[in-house]
Order: C-alpha cells, then sequence, then structure tokens
C-alpha cells in the first residue's frame, strides 16, 4: 500500500463533531476525510430537532442531567451528563457567535421547544426544523475560511493501521462507485467523527453512508466497543417508501401533534402518562405494535399546526408535499426507524478511545451520555462538548503548527461492497435485531452476518459487518429489557442500577460462532 506522512492531524469525518473539531484545533494543521462534499451525507445536516441547553432562567442543568439519566434507563454516566449539560449554553452562544441564525424571540431570547422526557422547552432550534443544516452550513463557512484545514473531499477512511496498541495511520480511499487502490495516510493524531449505523438498517432516517463503517473500522484495530445493543427507532419516520426515509420531527408532538391510527384513536394515552412526549423507546414501540397489527399509525398535526406547519416546519412539509401529503388536512404515516447508536467506540472523559493516539466524538462515540436511550436533541450537544475535549486534548500532545497540504494521487483498485448483501445486510439488521428482538432472532441475524463476511473482501463491506456483529451479539448477550433494547424473551429489566455493556470484536466474534453453531 503506498504511504504517505504528514505533520497534520487527521479527521475521519465532515460532521459536526468533525468541523467543530477542526475549528478548535487551529493553528494545528487538519485535514479532513470527507466522503462527500462539506454539508453533504453527515447525519448533523439532517437533525431537525435541535440543540439541548437548559437556556430559560427556571430551567437548570442539574435538571437537564436529571432528565438525561432518566431517559438512558439507567446506564448513563452521571459525570458524563453533568459535564456534558454543565457546558450546554455555551456551546449555544458559541454557534451563535460562529454565525448559527438561531430562532430568536422579539425581545431577543431563543426560541425553546419541548421534545419528549425533557421536564422543561430547552431544545434551542433553527427555522423550525432546519438545526442541523443551519449549524453545519455556518461552521462550513468557518472552515472554508481557516487556512489550517485541509478538507479531502470524496475520499474515505476503510481501516486504521494499529502497532502495539497505537494507531499510527489510517487507509484511505476515493469514496465514489468506482474506489481505488487506498493510501495509508500517517499523521501526528487521529480523531474519529464519522458517524453512527442507523444505515445499516432498511428503514432508516440516516444518510446513506452512515453505515457503521468507523465503529467497525475501529474495532477491527482492536478498540473497545461499548452499548452496541443499544440503536435509538425514531418513532416518526415517514412511512412513505423511501429509503432513507424522511424524518417527522419529534418538536412536532412537543407543538401538539399527536398519534392516531387508521381508526383515528389516539393510542399513546392508553400506554403513558406523558402520551406523544414519552420517551423514544416507549413511543417507538407503540407504534411499531400499532404498524404489526395493521392499524396503519400515523401522525396528526391538523388541530395543533393547521397551515402553520408549512412555514413553522418547511422540511417536513417538503417531505410531504414530495410524497402528495397535505399535512394540514390528513395524517402523516409514520414507523419506527434506524436513528442514532448510543453505542460505539468506548471513550473516557478525554474523548480518547482505548487505543492509544486515538480520539473519537459525535455518534461514532460511546461517551457514557445516552445510556440505553437518547434524550432528544443531546446528540449534536455531545457532538458539540466532545469534539472540543478531544480538540483541547489533541492540541496538548501535538505542537506543530505548519504543515504542508497533502497531494494525494489515487491509482485504481479497491473493491466497493456488493449492493446485493449490503441490501442483505440491511434487511436482516431491520427483520431481526430491530425495534423488538428475540434470542433465536439474533442467532439467525449473526449467522446470516458470518455468510455475508465470510463472502467480501471489500474493506468497507467488512467494516460494516463488524458493526452489526457488534451489535447484534451485545443483543443477544443482554438478557434483559432496557431503554431501546427490547427483549420480547426477556421483557424486564435486571434488578438493580443498569449496567454498560462493553465489547471486544474478538468476543462478538466469540458470540457469533455459537449462535452459528446453535443454529447448525
Amino acid at each position: 500500500m503506498k504511504t504517505v506522512t504528514t505533520d497534520r492531524i487527521v479527521i475521519v469525518g465532515a460532521g459536526l463533531g468533525a468541523l467543530y473539531a477542526a475549528l478548535k484545533l487551529a493553528p494545528r494543521p487538519v485535514v479532513m476525510i470527507s466522503p462527500e462534499p462539506l454539508g453533504e451525507g453527515a447525519s448533523s445536516a439532517w437533525a431537525q430537532g435541535g440543540v439541548a441547553a437548559a437556556m430559560d432562567a427556571k430551567d437548570s442543568p442539574q435538571s437537564h442531567a436529571a432528565d438525561t439519566e432518566r431517559a438512558g434507563a439507567g446506564t448513563v454516566d452521571p459525570v458524563v451528563a453533568d459535564l456534558v449539560t454543565r457546558e450546554a449554553r455555551e456551546y449555544i452562544f458559541d454557534l451563535t457567535t460562529l454565525g448559527t441564525p438561531f430562532d430568536r424571540t422579539p425581545d431577543g431570547g431563543y426560541v425553546l421547544s419541548r421534545e419528549a422526557a425533557h421536564s422543561f422547552a430547552r431544545v434551542v432550534r433553527v427555522k423550525g426544523d432546519q438545526a442541523g443544516a443551519e449549524i453545519m452550513a455556518a461552521l462550513i463557512e468557518q472552515v472554508r475560511e481557516t487556512p489550517s484545514i485541509q478538507v479531502l473531499e470524496g475520499t474515505m477512511a476503510v481501516d486504521l493501521e494499529v502497532s502495539d496498541d497505537r494507531i499510527t495511520g489510517v487507509a484511505i480511499q476515493k469514496s465514489d462507485e468506482n474506489r481505488s487502490a487506498p493510501i495509508m495516510v500517517r499523521g501526528a493524531a487521529f480523531l474519529l467523527a464519522g458517524g453512527g449505523s442507523g444505515g445499516l438498517y432498511a428503514l432508516t432516517t440516516n444518510p446513506h453512508r452512515i453505515r457503521g463503517q468507523v465503529i467497525g473500522m475501529a474495532a477491527r484495530a482492536g478498540a473497545e466497543i461499548s452499548d452496541a445493543e443499544f440503536v435509538q427507532f425514531h418513532p416518526t419516520a415517514m412511512d412513505v417508501g423511501e429509503d432513507p426515509a424522511p424524518l417527522a420531527t419529534e418538536a412536532l408532538r412537543g407543538e401538539g401533534a399527536i398519534l392516531i391510527n387508521k381508526d383515528g384513536h389516539r393510542f399513546m394515552t392508553d400506554i403513558h402518562a406523558d402520551a406523544e412526549l414519552a420517551p423514544r423507546d416507549v413511543v417507538a414501540r407503540a407504534i411499531y405494535a400499532q404498524k404489526q397489527a395493521g392499524n396503519r399509525p400515523m401522525l396528526d398535526t391538523r388541530a395543533a399546526l393547521g397551515e402553520k406547519i408549512k412555514t413553522q416546519f418547511p422540511s417536513v412539509a417538503e417531505y410531504c408535499a414530495r410524497n402528495g401529503i397535505d399535512p394540514a388536512q390528513e395524517p402523516i404515516p409514520v414507523a419506527p426507524a434506524a436513528h442514532y447508536h448510543m453505542g460505539g467506540i468506548t471513550t473516557d472523559t478525554k474523548g480518547r478511545s482505548t487505543l492509544e493516539n486515538l480520539w473519537v466524538c459525535g455518534e461514532a462515540s460511546s461517551t457514557g451520555l445516552h445510556g440505553a436511550n437518547r434524550l432528544a436533541s443531546n446528540g449534536l450537544l455531545e457532538a458539540l462538548v466532545f469534539a472540543r475535549i478531544c480538540a483541547l486534548n489533541i492540541a496538548d500532545k501535538v505542537s506543530c503548527t505548519e504543515a504542508a497540504p497533502l497531494d494525494l494521487t489515487f491509482e485504481e483498485g479497491g473493491e466497493a461492497p456488493d449492493a446485493e448483501a449490503v441490501a442483505t445486510l440491511r434487511n436482516t439488521m431491520t427483520d431481526l435485531v430491530g425495534v423488538v428482538r428475540n434470542g433465536d432472532d439474533l442467532r439467525r441475524a449473526l449467522h446470516t452476518i458470518a455468510a455475508l463476511e465470510a463472502a467480501s473482501t471489500s474493506r468497507a463491506f467488512l467494516n460494516m459487518c463488524a458493526t452489526a456483529t457488534l451489535i447484534a451479539a451485545a443483543a443477544l448477550k443482554r438478557e434483559e429489557s432496557r431503554g431501546a433494547h427490547e427483549r420480547s424473551d426477556f421483557p424486564e429489566p435486571l434488578p438493580g442500577p443498569g449496567k454498560r455493556s462493553r465489547l471486544m470484536l474478538t468476543t462478538a466474534l466469540a458470540i457469533r460462532a455459537q449462535a452459528c453453531k446453535d443454529l447448525s
């Protein structure tokens, strides 16, 4: 493999965490590995709700942390919850300074929305449902103007080079359909900010490339993975046959939208005291049950918003329009879809992984903030907080402030994942490792993943299979129902406080081998 050495810090990814970290590392030189043009293909840009922060005078970081821990079903690290929520306000002010046009009240305050499992309205939003896109646009403008940051658009990471538990390089290749022979880039330090794994599922709200490659790549290099089984299914993805599924933001329910079935019955009032604003896992399972029963669950915004939905939530209105739905006149069909991975690469409070010289932020990480069920709009907040933490920790170890830009020439070679194999993997995850799980289905999933992996030599696909294996193996190992992890064969949580799961890929592969043996 051709090798290139640089004094630049290598950032894998181009979403919110990657951009914010690159800015905070300046003037230290950075190279960002971005599969798509900046602003495209990142989950951050698709985030509709906003950033959670205790901005109201009656609210407090302590209340925000308590809500975070409550939603996380006993597996949130309270130290991390305190760290993140205590600093949340400062990140809103910093993003404002960087040019994010947050929605403001006539007196200059921030418009605050309430989302599920929050005890206060504390979600700061932009243009109703365009927070992610607008925050990303503001940061991209700053990145383009920062001379220390080089962006390699159209490239993707496929492997990590490791020596004595220390990351020394990352193999990258072109991300188009033709791919290329990979090039090993050896840099000063490495930050993974390449997103989660929602696209491993056939029904997802994530962009096409967000398929667990970064988590799998780190796992294959020997990094520890935590809480892999905890996949959050957004309750109200639009059930309109699109891939990825458009998202009907939770803020709609915060504004009073209700969930009904084909008979017009408001079913959430039968299930939870908070009805539509119950924790996401509760709402997702309720909608899943309605769909499985053939009751066609729908989100009804007519009484709460009427025609106002078209101006207050323009993204949702656009999704509805292109699918022939008028949300002011008819309810929106919905289904739960893989949305956010609470698990990921284990990090400490400095953003460090279990491998030396490797930091992680954003959805690829598992910091302990989200536990078994992420509190709404804590995702962007966590990405911001840990992007800065990672940047500061890396800056303490890397003093170089000048480095020549990388000049790479890719050659023919490399292998793209087989489209049919990817489709089989995604359908397997949705059908067997989805909203409600059981031991037999999880064993069948692991057997299928093993067969798909054995038939492929594509690095990108092997990374996907590694993450899928970790999710299914961790789900099989956790014999209880907790948060977003629902086992129909173990419907109750274990007594006592919940425990985070920690798993090496070698252990997950052993679980997979036993599952395959059990099926034979």
